[in-house]
């Protein structure tokens, strides 16, 4: 289970460090940075992919991403006596993300390029580390990367250096991860290759759900919910079937939904009390869509290590959040889950679960800072 999520230069956040539990709540006010956070962990996800040059160039590069205040915030600066200004750099631009579980830890460090070169704007990897236990040292630092060599720690006890032209835009996590050399680096990049996230469930008209597609055994919902009719029957046939009947009952007493096969295609219809005939996909309200797409997403046959829920309650009636809370608590019992979200009802329904982590994210100068968070221990790597 990841015990803490550290984020430093990353848009509203300039330096914060998080602790985390099975069940997180991150709350706060419109501009307060809960996207910031919810994209940093995304970023992280994509390092385990390969594509967190890609991703970041999709949010703009890194200059866009980057924290625009100063480097560091004098007390004279939180007080008012003076205004908020420039200070003399003392350290690299650098864009830093990791996070800690029970056993191991990972920290990227991504900085500005060398200028020059078609492909000037990319930001370059600078540093990595993977460690054992809450907080990087030295002494127990088992994968290490600088510019472009990597080092990894052998069963003698020896750093041996295992690639010396690691190219700036690949992780060591993709390209020196071996079951051999560097067993806990693989195991870590599998383990974060499993998270799971889901924000643009669309239920518009031209939502991919809405519309009947060849079906195939499908343990998870794609992030867009188009395959939701196969993750659905995969969810009946090797899955908590039960389960999946009890929460659409939850939310919609005396209906049910069942999957439908037309010249090959599978689709959902929903039958509802009073009703004559059942409801396709394409005639549900965007509400009912999205309690159903969210209803296939946490009731995977193959519950991921870390679920993440960006504003789970758009689009819901407020009737629907207290089941929403019921099935988000249930599937916490399999997945270490945060959720994102602003809706008092969905974090009043949450809070004081077992398990269960709540913070509130604020803007204090334009930064993202968190009141009653417990402080943990924690260092970056050096480039």
């Amino acid at each position: 289970m990841i015990i803490s999520l550290a984020i430093s230069g990353y848009r509203s956040i300039r330096d914060l460090v998080l602790p985390v539990d099975r069940l997180t709540l991150i709350t706060g006010a419109n501009g307060s940075g809960k996207s910031s956070l919810y994209r940093s962990v995304r970023l992280l996800a994509d390092v385990a992919q390969g594509g967190v040059i890609g991703a970041l160039a999709r949010e703009g590069g890194l200059q866009s991403t980057l924290w625009a205040g100063p480097e560091s915030i004098s007390r004279a600066m939180k007080k008012g006596d003076v205004p908020v200004q420039g200070t003399v750099r003392s350290g690299p631009v650098s864009l830093k993300l990791g996070f800690a579980t029970e056993d191991h830890g990972y920290a990227i460090d991504l900085g500005l390029p060398v200028p020059g070169g078609s492909f000037g704007n990319d930001p370059e990897i600078k540093a990595e580390s993977l460690w054992i236990g809450e907080a990087l040292r030295r002494s127990n630092e088992i994968a290490s990367r600088s510019g472009s060599l990597v080092q990894v720690l052998s069963d003698s006890g020896r750093r041996e250096v295992v690639t010396k032209n690691l190219a700036s835009f690949d992780s060591m996590m993709t390209h020196a991860a071996d079951p051999r050399s560097a067993p806990e680096l693989l195991g870590l990049r599998e383990q974060m290759r499993a998270w799971r996230f889901y924000d643009h469930l669309r239920t518009d008209r031209d939502a991919p759900a809405r519309f009947p597609r060849i079906g195939t055994r499908t343990p998870s919902l794609a992030s867009d919910g188009a395959d939701i009719a196969a993750a659905f029957q995969t969810i009946r046939e090797i899955g908590d079937g039960a389960g999946l009947d009890a929460a659409i009952e939850d939310a919609f007493p005396g209906s049910s939904v069942d999957l439908a096969v037309r010249d090959g295609l599978f689709e959902l219809e929903m039958r509802q009390h009073g009703l004559l005939r059942p409801l396709r996909l394409a005639e549900l309200s965007d509400g009912t869509l999205r309690y159903l797409l969210l209803v296939v997403a946490l009731l995977t046959p193959r519950p991921p290590p870390l679920l993440v829920l960006n504003e789970p309650e758009t689009s819901l009636h407020p009737n629907l959040l207290p089941p929403l809370a019921r099935l988000i608590a249930k599937t916490a019992e399999t997945s270490q889950i945060i959720v994102v979200s602003h809706s008092d009802v969905l974090m009043d329904a949450l809070r004081g679960l077992p398990q269960t982590a709540c913070f509130e994210l604020r803007k204090e100068l334009g930064e993202t800072v968190v009141d009653g968070a417990d402080e943990v221990p924690w260092e970056w790597p050096k480039r």
